[in-house]
């Protein structure tokens, strides 16, 4: 097993695949610029850039990425974000230093390799910067100079991000030639076989929550399947009636597929996690993992999308988004099934819609409610109406007795009132940590209120609007 690290190639062989990317930079590669903070993917003291043959640099938290899942990929760390010539510094860490972006140290190298992202892709302003290091934390609060240092980092001489490679073995990386335990198939015929040969084998995307049980509860799964280099499940395709987006695609990629079909939804991805972690997780795995607030299921809930399961015999079915989930993480997923994609009609895409999320932080947070909301409105009588949420019950949900409150009627103030009154009679949310039942209960319904007044009026009211539980 072998992958390019900071132009080197490495021969990783004897280092279990499942282990963290960041242990084995830190020992075994020698690597300690590369930090654990959280061991989670919520401070991005361990980010480091990820790049495949012909591709531009990803940022990725180490923490959560298995070693199998990289290799033959380009790695970047801050010890060699310079490369080997030029004056030993990278424009980034130049203007790290010019600006006094470090205190004590220790998140530093995670806010320059976010920022080494970002000037890869040529960003620029207070907005992108703040997106890239949204998943970065600094316990000494020195966001300013970072900050500074990000609009400064173009001022300095240009430099590239991943060093050239020597001999980067990507063909030698896949199936077989890993070590035993630890499986990266290229087909899905392939996955099919290996889930024949190993029934009970832990199946990981982009490992966004699942590589938790590793670094969280000292699991060792063996053997891993590992589906992120499946052609077909990466692969986004317009069939002209639905687009089908195959369960490995990550979010960073829905990002540029929904740039024009959807701006709610490129809205609420980006709050979806940091880019980190939206350079690593999936549709399918947010849909697979079960979660009553992940992001995903109730946008999909809105849009009548339908899950596409494929066996590891080769069938294949289809169950509408509503039917997937039975109950508390639990799905209709039965052994030897995965996700194999998401297929999205495009009538329900050109529906008008809204989608807000609320969590107790505005970046990289879980969700505490999340509404997803399509109307087609004739004149100012609703028609087909689709009203789902996270966060509410046991599962994702639609909320049908809202929607039998809306459909065919005028949207008045009226009946908006209506129909936030109806969430109460819909849902008996728990309270915990992130809130209590009756914060969510006014939550949605305030939502629900923002969200129809916004397609009623053709306006944005912007977050204020949330707040009041009456207008």
């Amino acid at each position: 097993m072998q992958l390019t690290v900071n132009g080197e190639t490495i021969d990783a062989t004897g280092s279990p695949p499942s282990q963290t990317l960041l242990r084995f930079l830190r020992t075994r590669a020698g690597l300690c610029g590369t930090k654990e903070g959280c061991a989670s993917g919520d401070c991005g003291a361990c980010t480091v850039l990820i790049a495949r043959p012909g591709e531009a640099p990803r940022s990725v938290n180490s923490c959560i990425t298995l070693l199998g899942s990289v290799a033959g990929e380009a790695v970047v760390t801050v010890e060699g974000l310079a490369g080997s010539e030029g004056p030993g510094r990278h424009p980034v860490q130049a203007a790290m230093v010019d600006c006094h972006g470090s205190q004590c140290g220790f998140c530093t190298p995670g806010f320059v390799m976010s920022l080494a992202g970002l000037y890869a892709g040529g960003g620029r302003g207070d907005e992108a910067i703040r997106e890239a290091i949204a998943g970065n934390l600094c316990r000494c609060t020195g966001y300013r100079p970072i900050l500074e240092a990000g609009r400064r980092m173009y001022d300095y001489a240009p430099a590239p991000v991943v060093p050239e490679s020597g001999a980067p073995a990507a063909d030698a990386n896949h199936g077989e030639a890993l070590p035993a335990g630890y499986y990266r198939p290229r087909k899905e015929a392939a996955l099919q076989a290996l889930l024949r040969e190993h029934p009970g084998a832990w199946l990981v995307a982009g490992g966004t929550d699942a590589v938790l049980e590793i670094t969280q509860q000292y699991a060792a799964p063996d053997p891993v399947v590992d589906i992120t280099a499946v052609a077909e499940l990466c692969a986004v395709e317009d069939r002209g009636d639905a687009l089908r987006i195959g369960a490995a695609v990550p979010y960073s990629a829905l990002e540029d597929c929904f740039a024009g079909l959807s701006p709610p939804l490129v809205a609420m991805l980006e709050r979806l996690g940091s880019r980190q972690i939206r350079n690593r997780g999936t549709l399918g795995g947010n849909l697979a993992n079960g979660s009553p607030i992940a992001d995903m299921p109730p946008v999909l809930l809105a849009w009548d999308a339908r899950v596409e399961i494929a066996g590891a015999d080769g069938r294949r079915r289809e169950v509408p988004v509503e039917s997937f989930h039975r109950a508390y993480r639990d799905t209709v997923l039965e052994a030897g099934e995965y996700v194999a994609a998401v297929q999205i009609p495009r009538g329900s895409l050109s529906r008008p819609h809204r989608i807000f999320k609320l969590s107790k932080r505005f970046e990289d947070d879980i969700s505490t409610v999340l509404l997803a909301l399509s109307l087609e409105l004739s004149g100012d009588r609703v028609g087909e109406v689709r009203v789902a949420y996270g966060g509410m019950a046991a599962t994702p949900l639609r909320a049908t007795i809202v929607e039998g409150v809306l459909t065919a009627a005028t949207l008045d103030d009226r009946t908006i009132e209506r129909a936030c009154s109806a969430v109460a009679e819909t849902f008996t949310p728990i309270d915990d940590v992130r809130a209590s039942a009756a914060y969510r209960r006014a939550m949605a319904a305030a939502l629900l209120r923002r969200a129809l007044r916004e397609l009623r009026d053709g306006i944005d009211l912007g977050i204020d609007a949330v707040e009041p539980l009456h207008a």
